[in-house]
């Protein structure tokens, strides 16, 4: 009897989540040293196959540059695992002897992790890493474009973490990716959360499943070059982030912003280190070539280079061409304009505008029209402008003087390393956090009684500083009993030193 594929890849899911179930049981009992180690044979075994990786995942997918890919790898494992090593997620995290208050760790159970194809193979190492740090077990689902490197390293993840000890069904990873394989997935009643990175329609499948998700939003972030920037470095630090893997990370630079008094400089600066500033008619010609009828971006520019995009779009640009620029009106900011969308390649828009309030205001607007939530970058001297910037802008990550895509994941800041990154309400999403061990526990909490009932009724709990009898319970004291008090004895006092 032959059984249709949609229906063997749901009974696959069911299997893997109650294998991972399971497995749960136990690794939800592992001290925290005992998880490290698994971790840290993760860590070990994705970067001893990073450059394999890397390579296979361009060749599947055609996205990107496989020496960045490695680089990613790198992130999703040795740089992921140095900064949660030393994160306290399961047992006792913190006791406040103050407010008698304990918090436990307590891992979730089965995380789903859905995969993108733009980052395929970093994604799976890094959502295993913070998953089985956090005492979960984990499943994986994979992009169907990307299937066969994903799977490679699942194997990779899975091997490495059952040789330090973890249970059989930690790691798992769907094989007949269908629509309904996913579907069954999100919604299974043993999923305790779901880490979904990928399309705007995916992560609201997430949200939409009835388990918690925690789904990132796309990215479209404007960059401000303001008047007292460093404009040579800043237009490096843009460069460095929008060819990076052909920018396929979604925190890279979608547009750039100046001010008028600046922007010739902006423009030389550009054309000289590889920049190419579009046409009216190419600009036409490839915005045609951008979105798909439906409105959504074309997948075939997605991680191509800037020459191989304008080919592709039947315009002829200079050989030595690493960016295409398009000059656009600060007044045509919307879903019909491709230049004020996100857009996963080498191509970005160039706004000028009069002073920092203007660019500020066009950066809302940029943002409103699409990422919001996300990321956007300042290029400048002026800690006030950062100021206003940061209390004004609809994004949870402000990157200052760093190059976006790899500002925004932890590589060249202070924030947690991380490939998915929160977009909180504004952008739809549970939170703005760059996702960590700390987002995949729940944390239980101990709390020790302070007062009783009476105490409540006369106003307040017992103030920890008040006066309170040997037997430890409070006195009948008022302020005017301990004045005359006091005045009795300094009056004893007076007339013994009379004697």
């Amino acid at each position: 009897m032959n059984i249709d594929r949609d229906l063997q890849s749901i009974q696959e899911v069911r299997d893997l989540v109650a294998k991972a179930k399971e497995a749960e049981k136990t690794l939800c009992t592992f001290p925290q040293e005992k998880l490290d180690a698994i971790c840290a044979s993760i860590a070990s075994a994705c970067m001893e196959h990073a450059e394999e990786l890397a390579k296979m995942a361009v060749q599947e997918t055609g996205f990107g540059k496989w020496e960045d890919k490695v680089l990613k790898n790198k992130l999703g494992s040795a740089i992921t695992w140095e900064s949660v090593k030393n994160m306290k997620t399961v047992g006792v995290l913190r006791e406040n002897e103050e407010t008698k208050v304990t918090e436990i760790g307590v891992p979730m159970g089965v995380v789903a992790a859905l995969i993108p194809s733009t980052n395929p193979t970093s994604t799976v190492m890094y959502k295993s890493i913070i998953s089985i740090k956090a005492g979960n077990a984990i499943v994986i689902s994979p992009h169907p474009g990307a299937k066969n490197c994903i799977t490679a390293t699942y194997k990779i993840v899975k091997e490495a973490a059952e040789r330090a000890g973890a249970p059989e069904g930690t790691v798992n990873c769907v094989s007949l990716t269908t629509v309904q394989a996913t579907d069954a997935l999100l919604k299974h009643p043993d999923v305790s959360i779901i880490l979904a990175t990928g399309g705007e329609a995916m992560v609201h499948a997430a949200y939409s499943s009835g388990n918690p998700a925690l789904g990132v939003g796309p990215g479209n972030g404007p960059s401000y070059i303001e008047k007292s920037a460093d404009i040579p470095m800043a237009v490096k630090r843009i460069m460095d982030s929008k060819t990076f893997d052909n920018g396929t990370i979604c925190a890279s630079e979608q547009s750039i912003v100046t001010e008028t008094e600046i922007a010739e400089k902006v423009k030389e600066e550009l054309k000289k280190q590889g920049g190419y500033f579009l046409t009216k008619e190419q600009s036409d010609k490839l915005s045609g070539f951008l979105l798909r009828a439906n409105g959504t971006m074309n997948p075939k520019i997605v991680g191509r280079t800037a020459l191989k995009i304008a080919e592709m779009a039947g315009i002829t640009v200079p050989a030595g061409t690493k960016l295409l620029v398009s000059e656009q009106d600060p007044m045509n900011v919307s879903k019909k304009n491709p230049y004020s969308r996100e857009k996963l390649c080498p191509v970005i828009a160039f706004f000028t505008v009069d002073g920092w309030e203007a660019a500020c205001e066009l950066s809302i607007r940029i943002l409103q029209n699409e990422g919001a939530g996300h990321t956007m970058t300042l290029h400048t001297k002026n800690k006030d402008v950062v100021r206003e910037f940061a209390l004004r802008k609809p994004v949870s990550r402000i990157l200052v003087n760093t190059p976006g895509a790899l500002g925004g994941v932890g590589a060249s800041t202070g924030l947690a390393p991380a490939l998915t990154l929160g977009c909180g309400a504004v952008g739809g999403s549970a939170t703005s956090d760059n996702i960590t061990p700390m987002n995949l526990i729940n944390i239980r909490r101990v709390a020790w009684g302070l007062c009783e009932l009476e105490d409540l009724r006369k106003g307040s709990p017992v103030p920890k500083d008040e006066p309170s009898c040997e037997c430890g319970t409070k006195t009948d004291l008022t302020p005017e009993d301990i004045e005359a008090i006091t005045r009795e004895i300094m009056k004893r006092l007076g007339a013994g030193l009379g004697k």
